[in-house]
């Protein structure tokens, strides 16, 4: 099932409501995407509210990829940085595919619009991201490109007991 990659879609209630199902189902099928699961949309909605209140002030921008239904099946927010120094990259957060699509090489197609709406973004010249370590994660986006650039051992407490480095990613654009 081919997905259409869509920069800054028009906020209607159904995408609203389709991102946050997909941020649950991939919450709760183990994604690392801000929480572990068990989790519940309503859970999740005010990590959403602060992504769409980013996207109403021009700080953020949401890249959708959507099936022939137009659910959302892949997400990406890229947000821009406010430092007067660092105005030339941005951050990507929150980068999910749905389970159902995994191993279908859809989260690369999801990279590959992830650069180039950043490259389409006024002066950006790459792009920084972070992931949970212990997931696989690092590999995957290092087969797209990035560069592991950093790392902070057990930064990230999944659990009781449970610490992962949160591992820091770089995709130069030049």
């Amino acid at each position: 099932m081919p997905l259409t990659f869509t920069v800054d879609p028009p906020l209607t209630p159904d995408l609203r409501d389709g991102v946050l199902a997909l941020w649950a189902d991939v919450s709760n099928a183990g994604g690392a995407v801000g929480f572990v699961p068990p989790v519940t949309a309503e859970e999740i909605r005010p990590e959403l509210l602060k992504q769409l209140t980013a996207m109403a002030e021009g700080r953020s921008r949401l890249l959708v990829g959507t099936d022939e239904r137009g659910r959302p099946r892949a997400t990406a927010f890229l947000t821009l940085n406010t430092h007067r120094l660092m105005r030339h990259w941005l951050w990507v957060y929150t980068v999910m595919v749905h389970p159902s699509l995994q191993g279908r090489g859809t989260g690369r197609e999801l990279m590959a619009a992830v650069a180039d709406a950043a490259r389409g973004t006024e002066g950006i010249r790459g792009i920084r991201l972070t992931c949970r370590g212990g997931t696989g994660a690092d590999r995957f986006y290092a087969a797209c490109g990035y560069k592991e650039v950093g790392r902070v051992p057990d930064a990230i407490r999944v659990a009781e007991g449970d610490y992962r480095d949160d591992i820091t990613m770089w995709l130069p654009l030049d």
